[in-house]
């Protein structure tokens, strides 16, 4: 009698339940999948309990270091009468970490664990470079201001020890952060979140004061380049969020009974998705009329799906633009119940009136069409902007999903890659051993990377049907003769088989490659999300790094500015591929390839051919998405569809046009390269592409050759952006740096910055086809 697996008496049970997608992948080890959490009500977030391996392979004490670290282990109690910040601080700063004078370093990763309680603090938790904050999921943990706290916010991610632009990884989540207690006269700020890349802000709640007059503030950024931040909450406080930094994504805010929900003082470009307000006084407060490098006010505001209500004024300029280019704004589906002023002045002049009422598309900038050099100044309606549906939720809004954490799940159904074999030193090839990891328990254990540097020799294919969280971004670095020809390239990791469907989520991972890697695929993603499932196949907090630290081989040391490393420093073929077969929701993703060491500081010159290329059908969703200093393309779109691009964010290589892209590499007709534009990467090139909404985008060219004279005459490339006119393709709120067009068709440049400077960018309020 043939016997009949358990497994194969269920699927059509998961299938008819539509549960059939994440068992796609349903390891041999698996008797049934994991279909939800079974920890206890009661019982503390997995992350607590799990056993904890992770090493930092790299660091000074590779076999002492500790990675994960409980605050009440180092002596804090959470009882919310004991003064915890010192307690709290060492727990951080523990194991000569990167604090005050290191700058920034790669090798001293941590996640620092909250339990539930509440913990009184008097003065600053300071977040060091490379740290995860991290609260109970199920119990969030308060951080609770005493009255008489001193400092400058209750977590500090920057007291002036790192340079504000390249203050990358730092992450901070579930958390209430309680300012409530100070006097309502103190600047009482939850956090102060000057940072960079590779950051993020995730379900907090800030409590601030709600007596009138008060000065609390719930997020205070002064400067930097971010970012994504979502799910956020915001009560009280005369701001909900005070900021100024080049560019950032938020999605998912609540603002209550504040002053003002959003104080903007300066940026290149912020795209808001996901907005509601309630009873404030103004929702955004921005400075506008800096149209000077030294004089730089908020250049680019990007709203899309917001709710006001009982707000008298929902958009306010401090400057009246008269009748020119003066901060650009753009809203999309914003919905105002009882808000008389929709966008005004400071004067109190009112440029659109509110009410109770639904705003379609509207804009404050230039608007161009089509090939026609001339935009045209507007602050009035504009077309609707095209958004595909399958990108859309129930509601009608842009779809977003905030990071999985299996906050109900217990430690039992997650299993440790370094448990079964792998051992993430940085050395030991674990290709083996994860692969048998993700072929045995695929789709019944979440997979769990320890920290540590996984060195891989061949293709790590990830089944559909998998769910993978990384511990303080786990690597996965992929090196050796596999990856080596560029006129072969093959996949350091496949997400999914070609045509697959399933659930496939990846948190804090980070993938990488030993050089030299000419013919790296980093990450190919072939996977797609099942029939009536949206959102399930992607990443979030995962980054694809190449070179820059310490085990890349990729590093300043031999791999000089001067370009003498030579083929030794071939960093990738391609970054990131979606297939035609694919779907992907992809939030606060960084692919970089380094411009400058973290382990040893100088710049470097490294080279990937290739930044992100999709040729997905859709639909896709890049959610504050980063892609810098990749030779041919950071984007490229080609045969695609139904993509959502808000905020998106380049920079083009500092050593070209030396050499001329594609230099070092050579042209691939099998991975479609685009025709180039003179003497430098596209930033986004987008071929025979339809239903494709860029909703912000912040694209800049810094440099010629390392030099930055450039910066002066407003030239360092001479085309960024190409769309050729098979696409449909809509962009708003794009702010780019000294590109001498900011908007090519068909590769002729068409829209000059000369007529959109905005202070040190030059922004486009709006490019259509008509």
């Amino acid at each position: 009698m043939r016997s009949i697996s358990l497994t194969s008496l269920l699927l059509p049970l998961f299938t008819l339940l539509g549960l059939g997608a994440l068992v796609s992948g349903l390891g041999s080890q698996c008797s049934a999948p994991v279909t939800g959490g079974t920890a206890a009500a009661s019982a503390p977030f997995w992350l607590e309990q799990i056993q904890h391996r992770g090493t930092a392979p790299f660091s000074s004490n590779p076999g002492g270091y500790q990675v994960f670290r409980n605050v009440k282990d180092f002596g804090a109690k959470g009882d919310g009468v004991t003064d915890d910040t010192a307690a709290i601080n060492a727990a951080i700063s523990s194991g000569n970490r990167c604090g005050n004078g290191c700058g920034q370093t790669s090798v001293t990763p941590a996640v620092v664990y909250f339990p539930q309680g509440t913990y009184l603090v008097s003065s600053p938790i300071i977040s060091y470079y490379y740290t995860q904050l991290i609260g109970d999921a199920k119990h969030m943990p308060t951080l609770v201001a005493s009255p008489g706290f001193q400092g400058i916010a209750v977590i500090d991610a920057d007291p002036g020890w790192y340079v504000n632009q390249d203050n990358f990884y730092h992450s901070i989540r579930n958390f209430k952060i309680d300012v409530s207690r100070m006097p309502t006269s103190a600047s009482a700020t939850g956090i102060h979140w000057q940072v960079s890349q590779a950051t993020s802000l995730i379900n907090i709640v800030f409590q601030m004061s709600t007596a009138a007059g008060n000065a609390h503030q719930g997020i205070w950024m002064e400067n930097g380049s971010g970012g994504f931040m979502g799910d956020l909450v915001f009560n009280g406080g005369k701001f909900g969020m005070w900021v100024g930094n080049q560019q950032f994504t938020v999605r998912n805010i609540t603002v209550n009974n504040a002053n003002t929900a959003v104080y903007g003082l300066w940026n290149w470009g912020w795209t808001f998705q996901g907005v509601t307000i309630n009873n404030c006084q103004v929702g955004f407060d921005l400075a506008t009329g800096g149209t000077t490098q030294a004089n730089q006010g908020v250049g680019g505001e990007a709203i899309i799906d917001a709710v006001v209500t009982n707000t008298p004024i929902f958009v306010r300029n401090s400057q009246p633009s008269n009748g020119v280019l003066h901060g650009s704004l753009v809203l999309n589906n914003i919905r105002l119940n009882n808000v008389p002023t929709a966008v005004g002045v400071a004067n109190g002049q009112v440029l659109l009136a509110g009410g109770t009422t639904t705003i379609n598309s509207w804009a404050q900038g230039n608007v161009y069409t089509g090939t026609n050099p001339t935009g045209r100044f507007v602050q009035s309606n504009i077309g609707a902007i095209n958004k595909a549906s399958n990108l859309l939720d129930s509601a009608g809004r842009i779809f977003g999903k905030g990071h999985p954490q299996y906050a109900n799940y217990a430690p039992d159904q997650f299993i440790s890659v370094k448990s079964q074999g792998a051992k993430g030193d940085g050395q030991t090839d674990d290709t083996a051993a994860i692969q048998a990891v993700l072929n045995n328990y695929s789709g019944c254990k979440i997979i769990f990377f320890d920290a540590g540097v996984y060195v891989v020799s061949n293709t790590i294919t990830i089944p559909a049907g998998t769910q993978i969280v990384g511990e303080a971004w786990a690597t996965i670095l992929g090196t050796g003769n596999k990856f080596f020809d560029y006129n072969n390239p093959v996949p350091v990791i496949r997400a999914g088989d070609a045509g697959s469907q399933g659930v496939l989520e990846i948190t804090d991972m980070i993938f990488s490659t030993r050089g030299p890697a000419a013919g790296a695929i980093v990450l190919e993603w072939n996977v797609h999300d099942p029939a009536g499932q949206q959102g399930v196949a992607g990443t979030w907090d995962t980054h694809i790094i190449l070179g820059g630290k310490d085990g890349t081989n990729l590093q300043a040391s031999n791999c000089p500015t001067s370009g003498s490393g030579g083929n030794n420093c071939f960093a990738a073929f391609l970054a990131l591929h979606l297939t035609p077969s694919s779907s992907a929701y992809l939030e606060g993703l960084w692919v970089w390839t380094a411009d400058h060491d973290l382990d040893q500081g100088p710049q470097l010159s490294i080279w990937t051919g290739r930044g992100i290329m999709s040729e997905s059908q859709g639909p896709v969703w890049m959610v504050g998405t980063a892609s810098e200093h990749n030779i041919l393309y950071q984007y490229y779109l080609v045969n695609a569809q139904n993509h959502y691009m808000g905020l998106i964010q380049t920079e083009t290589p500092y050593f070209q046009p030396n050499p001329v892209p594609p230099a070092p590499f050579i042209p691939s007709t099998a991975y479609k390269d685009p025709s180039l534009g003179p003497g430098a990467a596209w930033a986004l090139t987008v071929s025979n592409s339809q239903n494709i909404l860029v909703f912000g985008a912040g694209l800049y060219s810094f440099f010629q050759n390392y030099g930055q004279d450039c910066l002066n005459t407003f030239n360092c490339q001479q085309q960024i952006v190409n769309i050729d006119s098979a696409s449909t393709v809509g962009l708003y709120s794009l702010s780019t740096v000294a590109a001498e067009y900011q908007v090519s068709v068909n590769g002729q440049g068409i829209v000059p910055n000369s007529a959109n400077r905005n202070g040190f960018a030059q922004t486009v309020t709006a490019w259509t086809r008509s």
